[in-house]
């Protein structure tokens, strides 16, 4: 009688915005479906707002997070399925996967050195974590779903936002479908709101911290990786600089529409 080989018990997690990129996927998604029609100019400068915003201070807002979604869903409202995969997918090499941090993709490929499966788990749209995860080399990606009916997008959720402690539901989840030890596995995140995923597993790190999460991480000795070089690692800044910023990727985005 043939025994069946157990499958590896330690895996590892990590989030995608900031911490496995450089930015935040959803506003990149939003200036490539800008650029391909989806919507008008009037919610694509909100959304660069936003960006400044995070870049500015350094932390998510859960305001924020909430009205991206709802503007999300509300632009992909009729869409095909195959039509915002398809679309996803090009958005994605044409200016996510430039973002990527090279010493984050070095931690995850570590980790599948080592024979652990890695995931992707995120706030991010799915449509847009299983090709990151499928660009690099990952087992899977947990993501945000957008419910469709017969291939079309109904503007709602498919279960909850990625986010804070539902996220960390998801882990759960996938952990016991697979068999994974928690106190085996690691996570990486930069986002104070993340913690409720970072307490799950025995080996938390944290990456380009937020500075909530930076201060936790000092209080309890959690490994730190900040790829940011000094010039570029996010301050809290007056809302004039954000108005540059924001200035800066408007231009950026009508120069990219225009070519």
């Amino acid at each position: 009688m043939t025994q069946s080989v157990p499958g590896p018990t330690a895996a590892a997690f990590f989030d995608l915005d900031n911490t496995m990129i450089r930015g935040t996927s959803l506003i990149q998604l939003g200036k490539g479906l800008y650029a391909r029609k989806y919507f008008k100019l009037g919610i694509i400068l909100r959304a660069l707002w936003l960006e400044a915003v995070f870049r500015a201070t350094g932390a998510e807002h859960d305001g924020h997070i909430v009205e991206a979604r709802e503007t999300v869903l509300s632009v992909i409202r009729g869409r095909s399925v195959a039509e915002l995969a398809h679309d996803a997918e090009q958005v994605f090499h044409e200016s996510i996967a430039e973002r990527i941090w090279p010493q984050a993709q070095a931690l995850a490929a570590n980790h599948l050195e080592a024979g652990r499966p890695v995931w992707l788990v995120t706030a991010a749209p799915m449509e847009i974590a299983a090709v990151a995860a499928k660009h690099l080399g990952m087992s899977g990606a947990i993501g945000t779903r957008a419910e469709a009916v017969d291939g079309v997008y109904t503007g709602r959720l498919q279960g909850p936002l990625m986010h804070g402690p539902a996220k960390a539901d998801a882990l759960r989840t996938l952990v016991s479908e697979h068999g994974y030890e928690l106190d085996r596995c690691a996570a990486y995140s930069d986002s104070f709101n993340d913690l409720p995923m970072l307490t799950l597993v025995g080996d938390p790190h944290v990456v380009n911290p937020d500075p909530d999460l930076l201060r936790h991480a000092r209080a309890v000795g959690w490994p730190v990786h900040d790829f940011r070089t000094p010039g570029r690692r996010r301050t809290i800044v007056g809302a004039a600089v954000g108005g540059a910023i924001v200035g800066g990727l408007a231009v950026d985005l009508v120069r990219r529409v225009g070519s």
